[in-house]
């Protein structure tokens, strides 16, 4: 994250516009989500694109970081912006995010979890995910996402 945290150094908290890249990987009818340590709720595997880094390969990058999983192939699965993407960081950072998420369906390597920004790697059921009954649990960008593939590809999921 040197970029971003070059400009902080320059403009504090004030909100910064950030691209971020992210993965949802999936097998046998289950999601590898992470639990996020700075805000506790569960995501995608992802982070900002770095200066002239190709946005897929920042995802492929940050997939490795936090996971220790290679992706073989990625999948185009959409983009966020706009307003709703505004974040504060636990820190007091601002951003705007453009976030750009793929899935990944081939990938190789064990399960490793980076100690200092995931606090849980866990697979669900995609029936199944964390605080289904509000939500609640899981990132907002993420879970925006998450629901545009599960209507597309589970025919009308998410249940109530």
């Amino acid at each position: 994250m040197g970029y971003i945290m070059d400009l902080r150094k320059i403009v504090g908290h004030r909100k910064l516009l950030m691209a971020g890249a992210g993965v949802f990987i999936l097998r046998d009818g289950q999601i590898l989500l992470q639990r996020r340590r700075d805000n506790g709720l569960w995501a995608d595997h992802g982070g900002s694109v770095e200066l002239s880094e190709r946005v897929e390969d920042a995802a492929r990058r940050e997939l490795t970081e936090e996971t220790g999983l290679t992706a073989n192939r990625l999948e185009f699965l959409g983009i966020l912006s706009g307003p709703e993407t505004d974040y504060t960081y636990p820190n007091g950072d601002e951003v705007s995010m453009l976030s750009i998420c793929y899935l990944c369906r081939d990938f190789s390597g064990e399960i490793r979890r980076q100690q200092e920004e995931v606090s849980e790697l866990r697979w669900f059921p995609l029936d199944a995910l964390p605080g289904k009954a509000e939500w609640s649990h899981i990132s907002w960008q993420a879970l925006q996402l998450l629901l545009d593939y599960l209507k597309k590809e589970t025919d009308g999921f998410p249940p109530d």
